[in-house]
C-alpha cells in the first residue's frame, strides 16, 4: 500500500510539473486600449499560441484537407478574405457572409456577424462543422491530428500528457488568435506622440468625431479607445426595409429570434478598413468611398435603425467631396503594416 501510495503521488507530482512546462505568453503595453480581457479556462501560452498557429494554417481541419482557416483569413488582408464577397468553402461552396477581420478579438464579447458565439473558443466550432465551410466532423478531426506524431508533441508540450479533443484544439487556435494585436499603425504612433497627422488626416479625424458631420463616434471609437468599434451590433440603415420581419438577413435577430434585433450586425473595427474590402456583412461595397457615399447620401430609415444614425432622418450626412477624402484619408491611418507583415502570425509550415 505505501508503494501505491508513492506512485500514485509521484504521478501526481509528474503531473504538476509538466502542466508548468507550458511559458506563459508576455503581451504587450498597449496604450489608449481598455484592459485585455482574458481567458481563465484558456491561459495563453507560448506552446499554445505555437500549436495553434500550426493549426490555423493547417488544411488537416477540412474533411478533404483542401482548407484551413487561413483560406478565408489571409494575414496580408488582416486576416480577412480581400476582394472576395463571400469565400469559398468545400467545393467551391459559397459562404453566405464576408469573412471578418481577425485581430484585437480578446475584446469582443461575442462573434460572428450575428454574435452567435460567446468566446473565441466556441467561434472555432462553427466552420469545421459547416457543410458550407470546412464539412467535417470534431471527433474525426481529433483522430486525424492523434495520428500525427508532430502534434501529439505539440499537443504534450502546451496541455501535458492529454488526449487530443475538439476542447483542446479549440483552445490552442483561440490561443494563437487571442495573440493577434494590431496596434502600430501610423493612428497609434500619433497617439503616443510619435508621429504627427497631415492636416487632412487631422480634418478627417475631427468630421468622423464631429456628431454633426461625419458622426461615426457612436459605433467607431477613435477618440478615447483604440478599438475602433464599441463591439456592440446595429442596424445602420443599408436597406429600406419597414418590417424588420421582411429582412433577408435577419442578422442578429436570427440568433436571439427577438424582433428588436432583426437586422442588426457586429459593429467591425475600422482599424485595417484599407485592407479587408469589401464591406458590410454582405460585402456589397467593393471601396472606401463607395462606403462613404452611402454614409454621406444612402442611408435607409428602416425597421430597427440605431437611434444612434442621427443622419438618417435626412439620407445621410451631406458631407462635401473634400470632407469625404478627409475622412477617408483619416482611416487609412489605421492601417497596420506591421501587422499583416509580422512573421510571428506567418504560416509557420
Amino acid at each position: 500500500m505505501k508503494y501505491l501510495f508513492i506512485t500514485i503521488g509521484l504521478a501526481i507530482f509528474m503531473g504538476f510539473i509538466q502542466a508548468r512546462k507550458a511559458s506563459p505568453y508576455l503581451f504587450p503595453t498597449l496604450p489608449f486600449f481598455p484592459k485585455m480581457p482574458s481567458s481563465l479556462n484558456n491561459p495563453v501560452t507560448e506552446e499554445g499560441v505555437e500549436l495553434g498557429r500550426f493549426l490555423f494554417y493547417d488544411p488537416i481541419l477540412s474533411e478533404d484537407s483542401s482548407l484551413a482557416c487561413a483560406s478565408c483569413h489571409k494575414q496580408v488582408n488582416a486576416f480577412a478574405d480581400q476582394g472576395v464577397t463571400f469565400s469559398k468553402g468545400k467545393n467551391g461552396l459559397l459562404t453566405t457572409r464576408n469573412a471578418q477581420p481577425l485581430f484585437n478579438l480578446a475584446w469582443y464579447p461575442a462573434f460572428f456577424w450575428d454574435g452567435r458565439s460567446e468566446s473565441i473558443e466556441n467561434q472555432i466550432f462553427h466552420p469545421l462543422r459547416n457543410p458550407d465551410e470546412m464539412n467535417f466532423s470534431w471527433l474525426e478531426a481529433a483522430k486525424r491530428i492523434e495520428k500525427s506524431h508532430f502534434y501529439r508533441i505539440k499537443f504534450e508540450a502546451a496541455f501535458g500528457q492529454i488526449t487530443i479533443d475538439s476542447t483542446l484544439i479549440s483552445k490552442a487556435i483561440a490561443q494563437f488568435l487571442r495573440t493577434l494585436l494590431s496596434y502600430q499603425s501610423k493612428y497609434d504612433k500619433v497617439m503616443i506622440g510619435k508621429a504627427r497627422f497631415t492636416d487632412d488626416e487631422y480634418q478627417g479625424f475631427v468630421l468622423m468625431n464631429d456628431m454633426t458631420k461625419g458622426d461615426c463616434l457612436h459605433c467607431h471609437t477613435t477618440d478615447a479607445n483604440a478599438l475602433g468599434t464599441t463591439l456592440s451590433f446595429s442596424n445602420n440603415g443599408l436597406d429600406s426595409v419597414q418590417n424588420a420581419a421582411l429582412y433577408k438577413d435577419k442578422g442578429l435577430g436570427g440568433f436571439t429570434k427577438k424582433t428588436q434585433d432583426l437586422g442588426k450586425f457586429k459593429i467591425p473595427s475600422v482599424r485595417n478598413v484599407a485592407f479587408t474590402p469589401p464591406y458590410m456583412h454582405d460585402g456589397r461595397f467593393q471601396t472606401l468611398a463607395e462606403v462613404l457615399n452611402f454614409y454621406n447620401e444612402g442611408v435607409h430609415k428602416s425597421a430597427n435603425i440605431d437611434s444612434k444614425m442621427g443622419t438618417a432622418q435626412t439620407g445621410g450626412a451631406h458631407l462635401s467631396e473634400t470632407e469625404k477624402c478627409q475622412i477617408i484619408a483619416f482611416l487609412l491611418t489605421l492601417s497596420d503594416s506591421t501587422f499583416v507583415k509580422d512573421t510571428r502570425f506567418a504560416n509557420p509550415f
